[in-house]
């Protein structure tokens, strides 16, 4: 028979669980969330899920809703717009620094992941091509060789996710990101240090133009 998992790691799982909820767009924003709904659906007592909750206010993923409770907090345009001004930057060091030494077993990893994303959107299938994404571009922070770039980055990116869902579900999947990654590829394996830095900047500028003007659109009818 099976141990138990300790209390700790059932938080970690409960935590996890109502967050890809929360990132998926399965729970929207606003939706009441209640300790006992949760403990009940888990099948679980009140305790974890009380730190599971806490964990994820302080994440920023639900916020108070007066008596009622915690709800998932809103989608916010600005938000998501410094998001990606937080991204444009970390993303454009991280290709400045990895064009200095993009290798051949690199290349070969970038290209994979180039051919995993043009499937992904062939597939119409949004979490994947969310996944892959998400993916090319914390390879990129991995090939800069500095780790503090994706330890930079890591408490953002299912707050991006989250944005990148929301968005995608009002329109096309953006085809020509991949066309956009592969250029970034292409000036790591030729050693380009300033182009792959541009072209990583210009990349994030260009979504959070358009997924925040997407983002509107999902807000305004969601009123």
């Amino acid at each position: 028979m099976r141990q138990l998992l300790p209390e700790p790691d059932l938080s970690e799982r409960i935590h996890d669980a109502v967050l890809e909820a929360i990132c998926s767009g399965e729970l929207k924003s606003g939706a009441r969330i209640t300790q006992e709904e949760l403990a009940q659906k888990f099948g679980v007592s009140r305790q974890p899920v009380l730190q599971a909750m806490m964990l994820l206010r302080r994440e920023g993923f639900l916020v108070d809703a007066g008596r009622k409770g915690v709800c998932v907090a809103p989608l916010d345009v600005q938000q998501a717009h410094n998001l990606y001004v937080v991204r444009g930057a970390l993303d454009g060091a991280a290709a400045r620094l990895a064009a200095a030494r993009y290798t051949p077993d690199l290349a070969y990893r970038g290209r994979l992941l180039l051919d995993v994303g043009r499937r992904a959107v062939a597939s119409g299938h949004v979490a994947s091509v969310i996944e892959a994404d998400i993916d090319f571009h914390l390879f990129i922070y991995e090939a800069s060789g500095n780790p503090l770039i994706g330890e930079t980055a890591q408490p953002h990116w299912q707050h991006l996710r989250r944005v990148m869902a929301a968005a995608l579900s009002e329109g096309d999947l953006r085809v020509s990101v991949w066309d956009e990654h592969e250029g970034i590829l292409r000036a790591l394996e030729a050693g380009q240090v300033a182009e792959a830095e541009n072209l990583c900047r210009d990349h994030a500028e260009q979504m959070a133009d358009i997924l925040t003007g997407r983002l509107r659109v999902v807000i305004s009818r969601a009123a």
